[in-house]
């Protein structure tokens, strides 16, 4: 993150008296140059920053801009918004997801009208600001926008009672309002009205090109590290979110070529059946955890079945939680399309080594798991005494 003032030093500053508890520090000509861009816009604010909606959606011209307006206020909603429950509700994070799944709305309801993925944008907003209640952290805002080439997230954490309610909630659409501009190709942006000693911080990523044809769907895989020439006979992958990646990950590595003799290829899919796609922030995150001599694939491929059919013949390095994964049947639609989905990995050639792993304080390993007979007969399992490690991602992300 870096200081918003040095990126923006180049920008058009539109500096509107803020005076007066009603007053606006956007301008309706801003409003209208938004208007009059070709881009569509999915917004999604969990209550601050919603006020960009109402700027946008008053003003004549509309409805060119906005594709829709979602405020998932209560922990519920949002949870529902996103496809999962987020470990923090107000983060840079979970305003990047929000940004994502607005996108991926974007996109759904773009195919319709024939509209193009590079003139969709979706741009999110989570707050923490002034309430009724007595808050005992900081004000902070957090705001993200996702298009098909870049993600960008601004934060600010607030001087707290300086500002009433209703003040927090004019600089938190300002904010979103900017990456409107910023998504429509627009240079002015609004002065949010910072005060001495607060800070606007920036994140913003522009990927590789193979990287929007992945998000966009244009293609299915792209090597993110390694050596990216095609291997021919079994191949040993090691999928996983990587979120972080740890020492158990590296030993289950090492223990998988050591057991296959095969060179284990790391994946990692921006797609997950429960959650939104990676945005482009995250994924330079998880794939500058690795070397440039490992091979390391990007796929769209968020379940094995897919995975199968680009690697195939294949082990996959699995834990015994993800093999129980693959034995749900809410990933398939149904019991039929769950054996269906297992019957196809037989007759690929593809097999899973499976490494224990501690669930919810039991170790579990495929014999202690209810798993169908078919899916078991792939499993090839690496005994506790040659590996185990009660380590997981989840709690890392929670120390």
């Amino acid at each position: 993150m870096v200081p918003e003032e040095s990126q923006n030093a180049k920008l058009k500053m539109q500096n509107v008296n803020w005076g007066g508890m009603n007053a606006l520090p956007w301008s309706a000509d801003f409003i209208r140059n938004i208007h009059d861009a070709p881009t569509r816009l999915v917004i999604a604010t969990t209550g601050g920053g919603s006020l960009a909606v109402s700027a946008l959606v008053a003003a004549a011209g509309a409805s060119r801009t906005v594709l829709e307006a979602i405020v998932p206020y209560s922990p519920e909603a949002l949870t529902a918004f996103l496809g999962a429950r987020p470990e923090q509700f107000c983060s840079q994070r979970t305003a990047r997801a929000m940004a994502m799944a607005a996108y991926q709305r974007a996109l759904r309801y773009a195919k319709q009208d024939g509209v193009s993925a590079q003139s969709l944008a979706g741009v999110a907003c989570t707050a923490s600001l002034a309430s009724d209640r007595p808050k005992h952290g900081p004000h902070r805002v957090h705001a993200a926008l996702q298009t098909s080439a870049s993600t960008v997230a601004h934060s600010v954490e607030l001087l707290k009672d300086r500002r009433s309610r209703e003040e927090e909630e004019r600089l938190a659409a300002a904010l979103v309002l900017n990456l409107g501009a910023e998504a429509c190709g627009i240079s002015e942006r609004i002065d949010a009205g910072l005060l001495p000693g607060e800070r606007l911080e920036l994140g913003r990523s522009q990927p590789p090109e193979a990287w929007q044809a992945l998000l966009s769907g244009r293609c299915a895989l792209a090597a993110a590290r390694g050596d990216a020439s095609p291997r021919e006979g079994r191949r040993l992958i090691f999928s996983g979110a990587f979120n972080p990646r740890h020492d158990a990950h590296r030993r289950m590595a090492q223990l998988a070529a050591e057991i296959t003799g095969l060179v284990v290829e790391h994946e990692i899919s921006i797609l997950n059946v429960d959650k939104p796609p990676l945005d482009f922030m995250e994924l330079e995150q998880r794939v500058g955890q690795f070397g440039s001599d490992e091979r390391l694939w990007l796929t769209r491929a968020a379940t094995f079945a897919e995975k199968a059919a680009m690697f195939a013949p294949a082990t996959f390095v699995v834990g015994a939680d993800t093999i129980a994964r693959i034995a749900e049947a809410k990933y398939y639609g149904g019991e039929a399309a769950c054996r269906a989905a297992i019957d196809r990995l037989a007759v690929l050639g593809c097999r899973f080594l499976v490494f224990g792993r501690l669930v919810n304080g039991v170790f579990h390993s495929p014999h202690t798991l209810s798993l169908p007979e078919a899916l078991l007969r792939l499993c090839d399992i690496v005994p506790s005494e040659s590996f185990r490690h009660d380590v997981s991602s989840t709690e890392l992300r929670q120390t």
